[in-house]
C-alpha cells in the first residue's frame, strides 16, 4: 500500500499556504512534516485525511483517489488532530470502543480497556473524559493504536504535545510497532525524536505567501 501527494496546492483566503507538494511513501515508511507555524502542516495532513479540498493536485491511496475510496480508505486511516477528538460525555473506554467501531474494528468493553492499559490510562478507564487532563485525553485518543489490527495510515498532528516522558515513550514504541508490521505514518513534531522507520521521508514548508 502506498499513500501519494500528486501536484497538491492550497490557498487560505488571499494566501497560498503551499503548492507542487509530491511524494509517495511506502509500507513501512514515515513522512515527517515540518515548518514553522503558518506554513500550512496542518492544512497538508487534513488534506492528506480528505478533511478538506486541495485548489489543485489529488491524494492517492493504493494508486487511487481517496475520495473515490470513501469509506474503504477511511477504515484504513486514524487521524489525530492537534486537538485530541473525544467526547466529553463519555468514559474513556467507550472513546475508544466507539472510535475503533467506527473504523470498522471490534472492539469490547475488556479490549478498551487493555488499550487503556497500555497507554496508562486504567485507572481512570470509567471516568468521563471531562474530567481528564489534557494529556490523558490526548492517551485516550491515541490508545486506538493498541486496537488489533492497527490502521494501516496513521496521520498524526504534534502527537507528543502535552504528553509526559513515559508516555512519549511509549508512543514512540507503538508507532515503532506499527512500521515494523507494514504501515504507514506521517506526523509533525517540534521534538527531535525520529521514528525508526524503513525509510523516514522530510517535508519542510516554507512559509505561506500572499496569492
Amino acid at each position: 500500500m502506498t499513500l501519494q501527494a500528486y501536484q497538491l496546492a492550497y490557498a487560505r483566503g488571499d494566501r497560498q499556504l503551499f503548492s507542487d507538494i509530491n511524494f509517495e511513501i511506502k509500507a513501512g515508511e514515515a513522512l515527517w512534516l515540518k515548518g514553522v507555524n503558518g506554513s500550512g502542516k496542518t492544512s497538508l495532513l487534513r488534506l492528506l485525511c480528505g478533511l478538506a479540498s486541495p485548489a489543485s493536485g489529488e491524494v492517492r491511496w493504493g494508486g487511487f483517489g481517496i475520495n473515490t475510496l470513501r469509506e474503504d480508505f477511511y477504515r484504513d486511516l486514524i487521524y489525530c488532530g492537534h486537538a485530541s477528538i473525544v467526547k466529553d460525555d463519555l468514559a474513556a473506554w467507550e472513546n475508544v470502543s466507539i472510535s475503533a467501531r467506527l473504523s470498522g474494528k471490534q472492539c469490547s468493553r475488556n479490549d478498551a480497556y487493555d488499550a487503556l492499559d497500555k497507554v496508562d490510562l486504567i485507572d481512570v478507564a470509567h471516568l468521563p473524559a471531562r474530567a481528564l487532563s489534557q494529556g490523558q485525553r490526548k492517551r485516550v485518543a491515541l490508545a486506538r493504536f493498541c486496537i488489533q489490527p492497527g490502521p494501516k495510515l496513521s496521520i498524526l498532528d504534534e502527537p507528543f504535545t502535552a504528553l509526559d516522558q513515559t508516555a512519549v515513550d511509549a508512543l514512540h514504541d507503538s508507532l515503532n510497532q506499527h512500521l515494523n508490521q507494514g504501515g504507514i505514518v506521517v506526523y509533525t513534531t517540534h521534538q527531535e525524536l525520529a521514528l525508526q522507520a524503513g525509510r523516514l521521508h522530510h517535508l519542510e514548508l516554507s512559509p505561506a505567501i500572499p496569492c
